[in-house]
């Protein structure tokens, strides 16, 4: 007698929820995960539980624009969205489409709203509510940041390590000196582009973040020798300084850092003058640096 021939199985007879959506589909491009639906229906089912259980959303894992209808189907029914990164959204999106998303995620470390100019100031309130354990969020370019809306991110998110305030011009000494003394484990923060941002902030920073160790502050003219010596005197674990553009800023307050082995992006004013002696007759002399 031969013997039955056995039956093939299909990927959809796996377990759904215990093989499927954290195994397999969590390594599929979003874009990829999408085209699947259209193969049939239980693939379209599949999919749904996979967006209402995925852990992480990038918007440019679907293309070089996501439209409004697409972002808001994809993220109504998932209410455990650890990290949550827009872009290439500015276009569209409001406090509309992203309110209710960050309404239902209460596990949210990691948000990245760069460049989302359409929004309010009702939606970093809105994160600062419903988003206790925030580590990471990036407001790079949003000048609807005031201060208002900063000091509730400060005074419900306690454990954020890194913040990019970068051109949210809004923001004077006042707001960032109160983020600083309600959130001392940041290890990371941008307010590079910020005229307003002077010594007041840079000190208070200084003091009340001793873990801190990236600090951009590309273009705060307002920032001066002194708040600088006092970063580097109460913060020992810096490791990285940006002070492009910060005509006050001079060497003798930054050899301090530089000594320490402190990355900047400001040569020493031997190798800028090497480097412009260079430009200009072509080629690097020799000269001995022991002398």
């Amino acid at each position: 007698m031969m013997s039955p021939t056995p039956s093939r199985g299909c990927l959809l007879d796996l377990p759904w929820e215990d093989i499927l959506v954290p195994h397999i589909l969590c390594h599929l491009p979003l874009q990829q995960l999408l085209s699947l639906q259209r193969v049939s229906k239980s693939f379209q089912s599949l999919i749904q539980l996979y967006l209402a259980n995925m852990r992480c959303f990038d918007s440019s894992q679907i293309g070089p624009a996501i439209p409004r209808a697409a972002f808001v189907n994809l993220l109504k029914d998932n209410e455990v969205l650890q990290q949550l990164v827009l872009q290439n959204c500015s276009d569209w999106l409001t406090d509309r489409e992203l309110l209710p998303v960050i309404g239902q995620n209460h596990h949210l470390h990691h948000i990245q709203l760069k460049g989302c100019a359409q929004l309010s100031r009702h939606a970093l309130v809105a994160i600062s509510l419903s988003c206790p354990n925030l580590r990471r969020l990036s407001l790079a370019h949003c000048e609807w940041v005031d201060s208002l809306s900063l000091r509730s991110l400060a005074d419900h998110c306690k454990v954020l390590e890194a913040v990019d305030l970068t051109a949210c011009r809004q923001l004077k000494d006042e707001a960032i000196c109160y983020l600083a003394q309600k959130c001392g484990r940041l290890k990371s923060l941008s307010l590079a582009v910020n005229a307003n941002v002077g010594d007041v902030a840079v000190e208070e920073i200084a003091k009340c973040c001793p873990e801190l160790e990236h600090l951009d502050l590309t273009g705060c003219l307002r920032v001066k020798n002194d708040s600088i010596r006092v970063l580097a005197e109460y913060c020992p674990k810096l490791r990285s300084l940006k002070v492009k553009h910060c005509h006050n800023v001079a060497e003798s307050s930054l050899s301090i850092l530089r000594n320490r082995g402190v990355e900047l992006d400001v040569e020493p004013p031997l190798q800028r003058a090497l480097v412009l002696l260079q430009d200009v007759v072509g080629f690097a002399p020799f000269i001995n640096l022991q002398i």
